[in-house]
């Protein structure tokens, strides 16, 4: 049976074809196997959290949404939609912080605050910045941004600050403005 050859280029074809779109699903779920999501383990819209230490509060955190990522190998969680956060020494006096985004990394309790950073204490004092980084566990501010500095004593400008969050201890660098001072020339 001879068969001409134009019938073995089509029936060629046709196999080569079959076989070219039979093994495209496998392939993309070969490819799915090894892809995993990037989502949060749970998530939440306006949120009102209270931390309490011996039964004193000691920061008060509110956020339009929270998403959590507790599940990964580095847990954090995010605020994509800004914080507003009420921190209390152990005197009860409080300091404000707004930001329009922060993100929380769990194992090295350090906040990543972003965008319009505003941090307020109650005697007055108010510091805003581009980002600002609050180290957790030592209470302490930090950033290499450039920021502004406002107290009773006048409006400084800089580049690099860091601060205790009560204002009492406050290091900067690269700084400008007008201050009074209560030295003697």
């Amino acid at each position: 049976m001879n068969l001409p050859k134009r019938y073995i280029i089509t029936i060629v074809t046709v196999l080569a074809v079959t076989l070219f779109f039979g093994c495209e699903s496998n392939f993309k779920e070969v490819q799915k196997i090894n892809f995993s999501e990037f989502v949060p383990g749970s998530d939440a819209d306006t949120v009102n959290i209270k931390y309490t230490d011996s039964g004193l509060i000691t920061a008060v955190l509110k956020s339009r949404k929270m998403l959590d990522y507790s599940n990964l190998d580095f847990p954090f969680t995010e605020f994509p939609k800004g914080i507003d956060v009420t921190l209390y020494d152990k005197k009860q006096k409080r300091t404000f912080i707004v930001s329009n985004y922060a993100v929380s990394y769990k194992p090295t309790q350090i906040i990543d605050l972003q965008g319009k950073v505003k941090i307020t204490s109650e005697t007055g004092q108010m510091l805003e910045t581009e980002q600002l980084y609050f180290d957790q566990k030592n209470e302490w501010f930090y950033t290499e941004r450039k920021f502004k500095l406002t107290d009773a004593k006048g409006v400084s400008y800089g580049q690099g600050i860091d601060f205790s969050k009560d204002f009492k201890v406050i290091n900067s660098q690269r700084v400008s403005g007008e201050i009074e001072s209560d030295e003697k020339i």
